[in-house]
């Protein structure tokens, strides 16, 4: 509604509206005065519609008598007809243009979505999801959106008008077959009900078990079902918000730092990098110097956690290195990590 109201035509096509209001109004007046006093205000109004619309019906204030008013006649169907004209065109092109406005965006979206891997896929764009998808926004990580309900997939766009969407449900495999979820690199099955987050997770593990899929639970209690339907992870924001209620209370100065972090203007995250196939041996100091961009906070190989490791420490490829590191660090951290595999 909002891009409609934003056309170029729309604009055009309310100025018209306004002449042609315009035109009905004096043309009733002057009919008035010029058949005065015998024309009525109906008559008055129904001669000027009709003269705008070239009905052609016979005059209903008599101007036999009243050449100036023969020249007012036409005066008005001069003006009024043109403009009626300008609706019309104008209108025609509104449509046109709106329809085939979506049309080529659904077009590229699709073609954009069809050329996407390794991105996310958020399933429900409600309160829960418009957080996710807030996320993987300021962390500059593909993905695209899910959702049945037009009214909370209009409120997203509204935002994010750039944003890959499909109106769809989550849960039918040809919905999640458009998103590429075959080259996704997870889920996030976010709906409002845990039976239909257990549906979505179930359907994209028969499709492409190898993705990864977090499941947004209301009720703990089916966190069983969910394992079962595939989920490698659940979130129970009830739960994670009473955590969170906790540390505020007794732990506020790292409940303070992760705030900070989050909403620092260089969107620091802590973040994982797993370390390529094809890397030989390397010291930590040799493979990450040190940089503003990120601090390494600790390594986990062979099932194990080393916390802050000493740069001397040496990694192999497949250990995941766990860093606090901004979006352009990260993306520079695994751009260096492919060129020594390389």
């Amino acid at each position: 509604m909002k891009n409609l109201l934003q056309n170029r035509h729309f604009s055009g096509l309310m100025r018209g509206a306004g002449v042609l209001v315009v035109i009905q109004a004096i043309g009733t007046v002057g009919y008035h005065y010029i058949g005065r006093p015998t024309a009525t205000w109906i008559d008055s109004f129904y001669m000027t519609f009709i003269t705008i619309a070239t009905i052609g019906y016979g005059e209903t204030v008599d101007l036999t008598h009243h050449p100036l008013g023969r020249l007012f006649t036409v005066g008005i169907a001069v003006i009024g007809i043109g403009t009626m004209s300008y609706l019309f065109s104008t209108l025609v092109a509104l449509l046109v243009d709106y329809d085939l406005n979506a049309a080529f965006r659904r077009r590229r979206m699709d073609k954009e979505i069809a050329s996407l891997s390794g991105h996310y896929i958020v399933c429900g764009i409600g309160r829960v999801g418009s957080n996710v998808a807030h996320e993987l926004t300021l962390t500059r990580r593909p993905f695209v959106v899910i959702e049945p309900d037009r009214e909370a997939l209009d409120r997203w766009l509204e935002h994010h008008p750039e944003a890959l969407f499909l109106h769809d449900d989550a849960a039918d495999d040809e919905a999640l077959q458009r998103a590429g979820v075959a080259r996704a690199a997870g889920v996030f099955a976010v709906t409002g009900e845990d039976s239909h987050n257990l549906m979505i997770s179930l359907s994209v593990k028969l499709i492409q078990p190898s993705a990864r899929v977090v499941v947004r639970l209301h009720d703990i209690r089916n966190e069983k079902k969910a394992r079962r339907a595939g989920a490698d992870e659940i979130v129970s924001p009830d739960f994670t918000g009473g955590m969170h209620i906790a540390s505020a209370m007794l732990r506020p100065q790292v409940v303070n730092f992760m705030e900070q972090m989050m909403h620092s203007e260089e969107a620091m995250r802590v973040e994982e990098v797993t370390l390529p196939a094809g890397m030989a041996p390397t010291s930590l100091g040799q493979l990450l110097p040190r940089s503003r961009d990120h601090v390494l906070l600790a390594v986990h190989e062979g099932g194990r956690w080393v916390f802050n490791p000493d740069e001397s420490h040496t990694v192999v490829s497949g250990v995941t290195l766990v860093l606090m590191v901004s979006p352009h660090g990260r993306a520079a951290v695994e751009s260096r990590l492919s060129a020594l595999a390389a």
